[in-house]
């Protein structure tokens, strides 16, 4: 078996340049294909989320993207007919859970080259445009790809094949997989306007305004050098023309003078999700896994998720510290968030915002579990297996953290200073020992791929033997955010989630190795010998 052979990712949107950055993170051999001879010009997504935000600071990119962008901290709502505020969320609720307390703006087209440049930095010669896909054989160690390009059909070896090639995937279509869903009669209408409404016709309409109404709904989005217009086009209605555009937003924003339409995109709404994530060698991902049509961000954002959940099982499997089992979890722990999470969620406030049904819970009162829900998605995996999962955070403050939770970004500080929970998570699984340093616990030592940390509010004393692997919690901060008492272990994934949560002692022994060996499959003892040796 060649185990220097790349994967290969089809597909440079977003989510294929996200997962190839979060592959080269790991160090694993990346190589993207992109049919097309430049990256996408049309005017898509917008809404970049706070655990976009936290995966694109795992894999070294977020200073560039959030260059690029617009900083926002306050969703709106309004009633259309009087132009009121209903609801208003602030995200800086969110600072005892994440360093990033707000969400972004950045338009698709703006997106992508930022990430194809932070992906030629890390990755150099990675992606190949003008590039499309003919077809793939698996074999039983690797993928071959048969390729057209410029110059010729190209054969080009991989361990993996990972689908990015959108809601028409050639890769789902040659492996059969159906897709389940419905597409609406409804489309939607994206217009990208010129207009002053900060000094001439000074508005004060936040950066993202959700403005409801039974006959007529519209989002309006500040985006870095122009405002986004989206509103649904009835069934069968023509694509508007432009003065018909300009006609249409200023029902909603008022007499606005120099009103100037820069770009449109007509849009189908799907709620499609394939049958299957895997074929052996073969995954499925973001729009090729599943074509949700973005309310309230959810498109984009989700499909982050799985460049999250997978390039670190990948980096696992390939470095020798996981069985292949491991890769089963992509699709078991994904693919609700798709069917019964973004999808349903979309729906839900596609009728919110006609003022046809009212939502609950969370997602109506302006209180921490709204906030949580619309910028980190609120995401409970099913890590356990028990079919137990959420995509909705409730409640006026923080909840307790509980298994297949992300885990909150605080910082704790070790022996050279601050370090924030998921940097120490950025390429390990973590065990957190909650207990009291000075009573001197023992903890096991650290190996490359799991890593050991006692966490207390007292510092641990230079003659304990524990100053390498203590972290100082200030007014036990972390614990009670985590909501936890007495003596406990909590271990952390690759990707921020609570793996498991359990209690410790000397009387049960080393209980995060055991925990950790269940979720590799394999027992991993000096990973570090039997990693490849060219993955860092």
């Amino acid at each position: 078996m060649n185990t220097e052979l790349p994967v290969a990712i089809v597909g440079a949107g977003p989510v294929g340049l996200i997962t190839a950055l979060g592959l080269a993170h790991y160090g694993v051999p990346v190589v993207v294909f992109e049919e097309d001879q430049q990256l996408s010009l049309d005017t898509k997504a917008g809404t970049i989320l706070t655990r976009t935000l936290e995966v694109l600071q795992r894999y070294g990119a977020v200073d560039e993207v959030l260059a690029a962008s617009l900083r926002i901290d306050e969703i709106g709502e309004l009633d259309r007919e009087t132009n009121k505020p209903t609801l208003t969320l602030r995200t800086d609720c969110l600072t005892d859970d994440t360093r990033f307390p707000f969400v972004i703006n950045i338009p698709q087209h703006e997106l992508e080259p930022v990430l194809r440049d932070v992906l030629d930095r890390k990755a150099p010669g990675a992606l190949h445009m003008g590039h499309r896909l003919l077809g793939f054989t698996e074999r039983d160690d690797h993928v071959e790809l048969r390729l057209a390009t410029g110059d010729g059909e190209r054969l080009v070896p991989a361990r993996y094949l990972l689908a990015c090639d959108g809601g028409r995937s050639q890769v789902r279509e040659q492996l059969g997989i159906t897709v389940e869903g419905r597409t609406l009669e409804e489309r939607y209408m994206l217009v990208d306007l010129r207009a002053d409404l900060d000094v001439g016709n000074p508005r004060d309409y936040p950066y993202l305004a959700y403005f409801g109404d039974p006959t007529e709904w519209m989002i309006l989005v500040r985006q870095p050098h122009c405002w986004r217009f989206l509103y649904p086009l009835p069934p069968g209605q023509a694509e508007p023309t432009r003065d018909e555009l300009r006609d249409k937003a200023r029902r909603f924003i008022g007499d606005v003078d120099d009103l100037e339409v820069l770009g449109t995109n007509v849009y189908s709404v799907h709620h499609r999700v394939a049958g299957r994530w895997r074929d052996g060698r073969v995954f499925l991902m973001g729009d090729a896994a599943h074509l949700i049509t973005p309310m309230w961000a959810l498109g984009l954002n989700t499909g982050v998720l799985d460049a999250s959940n997978l390039p670190w099982r990948l980096a696992w499997v390939l470095r020798g510290w996981a069985d292949e089992s491991l890769l089963d979890g992509y699709e078991t722990e994904q693919q609700p968030v798709a069917v019964q999470g973004s999808g349903e969620m979309a729906e839900a406030a596609r009728a919110y915002m006609s003022r046809r049904a009212d939502l609950a819970g969370a997602m109506t009162a302006g209180d921490w579990g709204n906030v949580y829900t619309r910028a980190l998605l609120g995401v409970t995996l099913d890590v356990e297996g028990a079919g137990d999962w959420s995509m909705v955070k409730t409640g006026d403050v923080p909840a307790p953290v509980r298994p297949g939770d992300r885990a909150p970004d605080l910082p704790l500080f070790g022996p050279h200073g601050a370090v924030h929970l998921h940097d120490l998570t950025a390429d390990a699984f973590v065990a957190l020992y909650f207990t009291d340093t000075r009573r001197r616990p023992v903890i096991p030592a650290s190996s490359a791929p799991l890593r050991h940390f006692v966490v207390s509010r007292w510092d641990a004393p230079h003659d304990s033997g524990l100053r390498g692997q203590a972290l100082f919690d200030p007014g036990d901060r972390v614990r009670r955010r985590f909501g936890i008492t007495g003596d406990v272990v909590v271990l952390l994934r690759p990707d921020g989630h609570v793996a498991a949560i359990a209690p410790y002692g000397p009387a049960v022994g080393d209980v995060a190795t055991a925990m950790y060996r269940r979720i590799v499959g394999t027992p991993f003892g000096d990973a570090t010998a039997t990693a490849n040796p060219h993955l860092r």
